[in-house]
This record gives structure tokens, C-alpha cells and sequence, in this order.
């Protein structure tokens, strides 16, 4: 009787598991979904994340091309009992989830889990290691097919993992130094500068954000403290919004179905609503996204096109973390409330010359983004501001769990190396976090042109060597590449011999259909 292989032990099929769920909430594409005559944003259905899921499984080396498809949705319900994703109901905890249309998304929590003791991973690897020559002689196992068994076996075990003997790990892992609250607040502070100025694609952020600008309390505050509908909730209630500002925006909000003033509607009594929500948060001593973000927000502009939507998105997702609570919970309520009113086919005119949208848009405008000094440009940058925020409120809005996985990640890594190495100081034994040498604005400028041309390029190839297209399909794209990059297509072809070539047609360039040559004439005599 064949023995089957061992299956890894819980600390790398924990680090697996984290890896694969922390790939998927970021990457997994989402958008809009309508659903028994109601709309839905920020999900997917389940067959879209079959397909996604499933592709990226089948070009990962830890995988390989014979993943199936039965095998992508069985992890989709691990994912769905781990509350990985949750139905668009916020339901979770059991494995019903089908190959179809039923729509998911993700919920705030993050899904990560707590790593088991090093020490674990060290017994295992050792029983491993002992068993390996037997197990890669079996006929059937080939080592890659062995590592993708064993990667997948590892799923399967992950929910096995004993409660107690994680538990116990983390009891001896906090036996070591305690890691002070300043490191905390610095590692809160080095993660969010770095994935800015990863987002924002800037050689340094000196310019626009300091350190010193970024407080975690009021990050941790604005990621923690929130309702079942992600808005941020104040202890301190003198700083909130006030009770009749708040019934006003209400009332606007769910225009006409939810009036909870108290008093009898009249003509114009939504125009009046309208005004004194509008004259408190223009009288608010500064806009909403602070003067001292000010040029934060300006630089994220550059980043407000179709194409670079998704990054602008997580750009402002970190960058509103930043607000002081008070400021996050105004913002959000505002952007809910004339998000809802724009889309509301039932609000009646509330200005005889502009409509709903242009109407939230140029009266709220300023008291979101202006400069302390006044600039001719304020006006300009801060609709197209709010026009982005009204639109993607609900992204934008939504926690990034990834930064607290990041920081968690880097904490317990400190923790586990100083269990290692209980005598070393903590700056020791910390990763360092480094910027690149700074370089001069042309040299930036042509690093990131000749960066995007070997992006191209290596589209170009992938669109070459792909065997699941056929040749008509092949012929398509590449005409429609060189109509877009002329020269890089040029480049990689430079006759239609070549292209005829790859493509193991005949050379596009057709001989003539007339012949010159003079005819031959026969004399008519015999």
C-alpha cells in the first residue's frame, strides 16, 4: 500500500493561506451588479471569481496549469466559510457557494490568520525532510506535481489547525521584548508612506507629505471605530455633525421615502432642506480635507483618468485614513448624501438653472478642497475632486485592511526575531525601510517612458505566443496594436516578411493583379 505525502505543517499552510486571500481581496476585480431590480456595488459574482481565481491558480508556480475549475470554486468556499467574502446579504460561515451568478464581496474584517510558532514550522520541516527521498521515488508524484498536491492538501488542512496550539504559540511568542508604542506608531507611519509613494509613482514624497503629518491614532481611530455601513463613529459627540444637520441630510438622502423632521412638507421645502445643510458646511473655518493635506490631495488629481481609476481609488482609500475623525465622518456622510441625491430620479429641481449633480458638485465644492492662500486653480481641482469622491464614495470609503495585515505582519515578524534573538537590540533585528536614490525630473520622465514601452512590448509578445488564440483572432489584435503603438510594432516587425513568418501565413504585400508583360498576339491567317 503506497504511503501518502505528509501535509505541511499549520505555519506554512497558514502563511499560504494568508498569501492567497491577501492576493485575491486585492486583485479580485469589482464592480457594480444589479440584482432583483436593486444595485449593488463593490462585488462579484461567483462564476467572475471562478474565472479570475482560476486563472491565476493555473500561471502561478505554486500551482501550475492542471488546477481545475472544481478545485478553484472548492477554495472559493473555504474562502466563503472563513469569511473571506461574505453574499451580498453579509452572510458567511458554510460552503453553499455555487459555480453562478450569486453575487459576493468582501467584508471589512480581514481574513488573515495568526501564525503558529516558528518552532512548528521547524518539526515539520524536519519530518518532512526525513521522509522526501521515499516520497519523490513514487512512480505517480512527480516533484512539481508533489508541490502542487502539497500546496492545495495544505488548504484542505488549514481549518484542522488546533485553536489551542495557536493560542499556545502566541503566548510564547509575547514572551519576549514588549514592542513599545512609539515603534507601533512608526511602523504605522513608514507602511502608509511607502505604499503612497508606491500608489503615486513619486520618486519621494518630501514635497507633498511629511511624516509628522501622519498621525495613527487617527488612522487606526478611522479604521476601527466604524458602523455596519463603514462610517466612522465618534465617542466625543460635540464633534460630530448636528442632530438637525443630520436629520436634514437624511431626509435629502432618502428623498421622499424618509422624512424624519417632523414637519409638513410645502413647496420648496426640499430647497429649503437643501440650504441649511448647504450653509452649515460652508461655514465650517476649514474644508473638510484640511489645509495641511492640501497638497496630497492636488497630486492625486493627476491620477483622476479612466484608465488609472483603480489606483486613484486606493491613493484616496490611504489618504482620507489620514483625517482626523471628525473631518472622515463629516466627508463620508456628505459624499453618501449628494451621491444618493444625484442618482435620485424623484428629487425634485432644486435650482431652476443647473441640475441635481452640478448642483452638489459647485456648491460643495469648496468646503471640501481649497488652499489656505487662494489659487486661480482651487475651483477647478476641487470639482473634479468631489466629482471623483461623489462617484467612488463607497470604494473609497471602505477600509484597506492591507494596511493593518502589513503592520500586524511586520510586528509579530519583530516579535518572532526577538525570540530568536532575546539579547539583540529591537533597531537590530528590524527590516529597514529605504527610499531609492532620488533622481532628476527628466530622468524620471524617461525611466517611466521607457518603463510603459517595455510594458507594451512585453504585451506585444504575450499576444505573439498565445497557442489559444487562432490566427484570425491573433491577426485582430496585432492590427489593432500596431493602429495604437506604431513603433514598437514597427520595431518588433520591420517587413511583412517577418509578420508573415510568425504567423505562418503568406507575406501581406500581394502581387499585382495586371500583368505587364505584352501579350503574345497569334496572326489571324493559317
Amino acid at each position: 500500500m503506497e504511503s501518502r505525502p505528509a501535509a505541511p505543517g499549520p505555519y506554512r499552510a497558514t502563511k499560504l493561506w494568508n498569501e492567497i486571500t491577501k492576493y485575491f481581496r486585492a486583485g479580485m476585480p469589482l464592480r457594480k451588479h444589479r440584482q432583483h431590480f436593486k444595485r449593488h456595488g463593490s462585488c462579484f459574482t461567483a462564476s467572475e471569481a471562478a474565472d479570475w481565481l482560476h486563472e491565476v491558480l493555473r500561471n502561478n508556480s505554486n500551482f501550475g496549469p492542471e488546477v481545475t475549475r472544481q478545485q478553484t470554486i472548492q477554495l472559493l468556499r473555504k474562502f466563503l466559510k472563513n469569511h473571506v467574502i461574505e453574499d451580498i446579504k453579509g452572510r458567511w460561515g458554510s460552503e453553499s457557494l455555487e459555480d453562478n451568478s450569486a453575487l459576493y464581496r468582501f467584508p471589512s474584517t480581514s481574513p488573515v490568520k495568526p501564525l503558529p510558532s516558528p518552532c512548528t514550522q521547524k518539526e515539520n520541516l524536519e519530518n518532512f525532510c526525513g521522509d522526501k527521498d521515499r516520497l519523490f521515488k513514487l512512480p505517480h508524484l512527480s516533484r512539481r506535481a508533489f508541490k502542487r498536491h502539497e500546496l492545495l492538501q495544505s488548504l484542505d488542512n488549514l481549518e484542522k489547525t488546533k485553536p489551542d496550539r495557536i493560542e499556545e504559540n502566541e503566548e510564547n511568542m509575547l514572551h519576549g521584548k514588549e514592542i513599545s508604542q512609539e515603534y507601533v506608531k512608526e511602523t504605522w507611519r513608514n507602511i502608509i508612506l511607502i505604499h503612497l509613494q508606491t500608489i503615486l509613482g513619486l520618486p519621494s514624497l518630501e514635497e507633498i507629505l511629511q511624516p509628522t503629518q501622519i498621525i495613527p491614532e487617527y488612522v487606526i481611530y478611522n479604521m476601527t471605530n466604524t458602523s455596519k455601513h463603514g462610517v466612522v463613529i465618534l465617542q466625543n459627540k460635540s464633534e460630530d455633525l448636528p442632530h438637525w444637520v443630520l436629520s436634514a441630510m437624511k431626509c435629502l438622502a432618502y428623498w421622499p421615502r424618509n422624512n424624519d423632521m417632523s414637519q409638513a412638507t410645502y413647496s420648496g421645502f426640499e430647497r429649503d432642506v437643501f440650504r441649511t445643510v448647504a450653509d452649515y458646511f460652508l461655514s465650517l473655518p476649514e474644508p473638510l480635507l484640511t489645509f495641511e493635506y492640501y497638497e496630497l490631495f492636488v497630486n492625486i488629481l493627476d491620477l483622476l483618468q479612466p484608465h488609472l481609476e483603480r489606483i486613484a481609488v486606493e491613493a484616496l482609500q490611504i489618504c482620507c485614513l489620514l483625517l482626523p475623525p471628525p473631518n472622515r465622518r463629516k466627508i463620508q456622510l456628505l459624499m453618501r448624501m449628494i451621491s444618493r441625491m444625484s442618482e435620485n430620479v424623484d428629487m425634485p429641481r432644486l435650482h431652476d438653472a443647473m441640475g441635481t449633480r452640478t448642483l452638489m458638485i459647485q456648491t460643495f465644492s469648496r468646503c471640501v478642497l481649497c488652499c489656505a492662500e487662494e489659487v486661480d486653480l482651487d475651483e477647478l481641482l476641487s470639482t473634479r475632486l468631489v466629482s471623483f469622491l461623489m462617484d467612488h464614495q463607497q470604494e473609497i470609503f471602505k477600509v484597506p485592511t492591507y494596511l493593518q495585515v502589513a503592520v500586524r505582519d511586520h510586528i509579530e515578524h519583530v516579535k518572532m526575531a526577538q525570540c530568536k534573538y532575546p539579547k539583540e537590540e529591537i533597531c537590530a533585528i528590524l527590516p529597514t525601510y529605504s527610499y531609492c536614490k532620488q533622481i532628476t525630473p527628466q530622468e524620471f520622465e524617461e525611466q517611466k517612458v521607457s518603463t510603459s514601452q517595455a510594458a507594451v512590448a512585453e504585451l506585444l509578445e504575450n499576444i505573439i505566443k498565445d497557442k489559444n488564440l487562432s490566427v484570425k483572432d491573433k491577426k485582430k489584435k496585432l492590427k489593432q496594436f500596431q493602429k495604437e503603438y506604431p513603433l514598437i510594432y514597427q520595431n518588433r516587425f520591420p517587413t511583412t516578411e517577418n509578420e508573415a513568418v510568425l504567423l505562418e501565413n503568406k507575406p501581406t504585400i500581394k502581387q499585382p493583379m495586371l500583368s505587364l508583360r505584352k501579350p503574345r498576339f497569334r496572326s489571324l491567317r493559317y
